[in-house]
C-alpha cells in the first residue's frame, strides 16, 4: 500500500488519486493490496463526456478588478520593488542550495544579532537599520522561515523570480502586518491601537472607492465614526464598587495621530502615497483592498452564509467544494474574525465527533498559516488530533506534503487511516471506503486488521463493518467482518 494520505476531505476531485477496485477484483489467498493508479471515475460525467468536480454552490463568472487595475505581471513587479531589500536579506541569510549552514543562528525572539546585522551590512551595502527593516519584512512575508536557531528559505523566496502568484502573496502577507512593520508610537494605550487597527480597514474601503487622493480630514472623520461603533458594541459598563473611567477626550485630539500613524503604517509597505493633507491608494494597495473585498462578497453569496457561521457549520458548509474554492471559503471567514478565535474555533471543531471536520479543520488552518502554529503545537498533545497537528507542523517547517506523512508512527499512521475512513464511511461513496484501503502503511490486509485492532480508535468497529459490507471480495470481507467482531467482543 502506499505510504501516503490522500486527502478525501473533498469526496471528488481529490479523491481521484485513490484505486478503483471492481467485482472483478480476483481473490488472492494471501489478501494483498494492490499498488496504487489513477482514478477519476468517482466524479460525474459532464456533457462533453470530460469529469466535473462537485460542489455544492452555482459556478460564477471569476470576478474583475476595478478599471485601472495593472494586470498581475505589473503588480508583481511592484510588489517585487517594495520587497526587494528582504529579498536580497533573505537570500543571504539562507542556506546555499548545496547544503551550506546558514549565515545566521537568530535570537529567542527571531531578531538578528549585532554580528549577523554587521555582516550582512558589509556584504550587501546596506545600512545597519536597513538591514533589521528588511529582515523584519522577510520574515513577515513569509520569504524566510526560522525554525529553533535554524533559518530555511520559505517557499515563497524559491519562486520569488518565476511565480508572480506568489509575490502578490507575499507581499499581501506584509500588507496584512502593516502594525507590525510600523510600530505604535510610544505612549498610546493597547486598546487605542487595537480600536485603529479594526477601523483602518473601512478607511482604505473609502480610499480604494474614491479611486484618487482623499483628504485626511475625511478619513479622521470616518475613523472617529467606526471607533465610535467599535466602542459602543464592547458596552463597557463599569460595575460594583470599580471607580468610573476617566471620560474620554474628543475623538479628535486621541485618533488623529493615531490615524496619522496608520496612514504612515500602509505607505511603508507600498499600500498608498502621502501628499501634504492627502492619501492615495497605489496600485498594490487598491488591488488589495479589491481582494479582500472580493473574499468577503464571495463567502457572504454562498448559499450557507458561510462567513457568519460558526466554525463547524462552514467547514460542513465547504465539505463538498473542491480545494480551491474551499481554501476561498477559509480565506473569506478568517478575514472576518481575529486570528487567535478564529484558530480556537477551528481547534474546537476539530476536537468533535465528525472525522471529516477534523480533516476540514487542519486544512482551513493551513490557510492561517504562521500564526496557527502555537495552537497547532498544543493540538499535537491530544491523542484524536495529533496525526493532523503533525502533518501541519511537518508541511509548515518545509516538508514536501508529499512526504510530511514519514514524519507519524506506525501507530498514529494506523490511527489516521480509520479517522479517515470514518470520514469517508459517514459523507462519502462506498466505493471511495474500498479505495481508500490502499491508503493503508500495511501491505497486507492482515497486517492492516492486526495494526487497526491494536490502535483502540473509537470508530473502528463502524469503520470495519462499513468496509465489509462495501467491499465486493467476499474472503476480504469475510475477514474484515472477522476483525469488526473481534473488536467489538474484545476478543483477539
Amino acid at each position: 500500500m502506499s505510504g501516503k494520505f490522500d486527502s478525501v476531505w473533498a469526496f471528488g476531485a481529490s479523491a481521484a488519486r485513490l484505486l478503483p477496485v471492481t467485482s472483478r477484483t480476483p481473490r488472492d489467498s494471501r489478501l494483498r493490496l494492490v499498488r496504487p493508479r489513477p482514478l477519476a471515475a468517482s466524479l460525474p460525467l459532464t456533457s462533453q463526456g470530460g469529469r466535473q468536480a462537485v460542489t455544492n454552490r452555482r459556478t460564477r463568472p471569476a470576478p474583475r478588478p476595478p478599471e485601472g487595475t495593472p494586470p498581475p505581471a505589473e503588480l508583481a513587479r511592484q510588489a517585487r520593488a517594495v520587497l526587494a531589500d528582504a529579498v536580497r536579506v533573505a537570500r543571504w541569510a539562507s542556506p546555499s542550495p548545496r547544503g551550506g549552514k546558514s549565515h545566521v543562528e537568530p535570537g529567542r525572539d527571531g531578531a538578528l544579532c549585532d554580528a549577523a546585522v554587521q555582516q550582512a551590512s558589509a556584504d550587501l551595502d546596506l545600512t545597519p537599520s536597513q538591514i533589521r527593516a528588511a529582515w523584519d519584512r522577510a520574515r513577515l512575508a513569509g520569504l524566510i522561515e526560522l525554525h529553533g536557531d535554524r533559518t530555511r528559505p520559505g517557499w515563497r523566496l524559491r519562486a520569488w523570480d518565476r511565480d508572480d502568484a506568489a509575490v502578490l502573496r507575499g507581499w499581501v502577507a506584509l500588507f496584512d502586518a502593516w502594525s507590525i512593520v510600523h510600530p505604535a508610537p510610544d505612549g498610546v494605550t493597547a486598546t487605542s491601537v487595537a480600536e485603529v487597527v479594526e477601523a483602518v480597514p473601512q478607511v482604505l474601503s473609502l480610499l480604494q472607492l474614491s479611486a484618487g487622493p482623499v483628504q485626511v480630514p475625511a478619513l479622521l472623520d470616518l475613523l472617529e465614526q467606526r471607533v465610535a461603533e467599535l466602542r459602543e458594541e464592547r458596552c463597557e459598563v463599569p460595575y460594583g464598587p470599580e471607580p468610573l473611567p476617566e471620560p474620554s477626550p474628543a475623538p479628535a485630539v486621541p485618533l488623529l495621530p493615531l490615524l496619522d500613524w496608520a496612514l504612515e503604517g500602509q505607505a511603508a509597505v507600498g499600500a498608498l502615497t502621502l501628499t501634504p493633507g492627502l492619501a492615495t491608494l497605489t496600485a498594490l494597495g487598491n488591488w488589495a483592498v479589491w481582494v479582500k473585498l472580493e473574499q468577503i462578497c464571495v463567502a457572504a453569496q454562498s448559499p450557507a452564509g458561510n462567513i457568519e457561521q460558526s466554525a463547524e457549520d462552514m467547514l460542513r458548509g465547504c465539505a463538498r467544494l473542491t480545494p480551491g474554492p474551499a481554501r476561498a471559503e477559509y480565506r473569506a471567514w478568517l478575514a472576518a474574525r481575529t486570528v487567535s478565535s478564529a484558530v480556537t474555533e477551528l481547534l474546537e471543531a476539530a476536537r468533535g465527533e465528525d472525522a471529516l471536520l477534523r480533516g476540514l479543520a487542519f486544512e482551513a488552518l493551513r490557510v492561517v498559516g504562521a500564526p496557527a502554529e502555537s495552537g497547532v503545537r498544543a493540538a499535537a498533545d491530544d491523542s484524536s488530533l495529533r496525526p493532523y497537528a503533525l502533518l501541519w507542523l511537518a508541511e509548515y517547517e518545509g516538508a514536501d506534503p508529499e512526504d510530511a506523512h514519514e514524519v507519524l508512527t506506525r501507530e498514529e499512521s494506523t490511527w489516521l487511516w480509520v479517522d479517515t475512513a470514518a470520514a469517508v464511511a459517514d459523507h462519502g461513496e462506498t466505493q471511495l471506503l474500498v479505495r481508500h484501503l490502499d491508503a493503508a502503511v500495511q501491505s497486507t490486509v492482515p497486517a492492516l486488521l492486526d495494526e487497526v485492532r491494536a490502535i483502540g480508535h473509537p470508530r473502528t468497529v463502524q469503520v470495519l463493518v462499513a468496509l465489509a459490507a462495501a467491499h465486493p471480495d467476499p474472503a476480504l470481507a469475510k475477514a474484515v467482518r472477522r476483525a469488526a467482531f473481534q473488536v467489538h467482543t474484545g476478543g483477539v
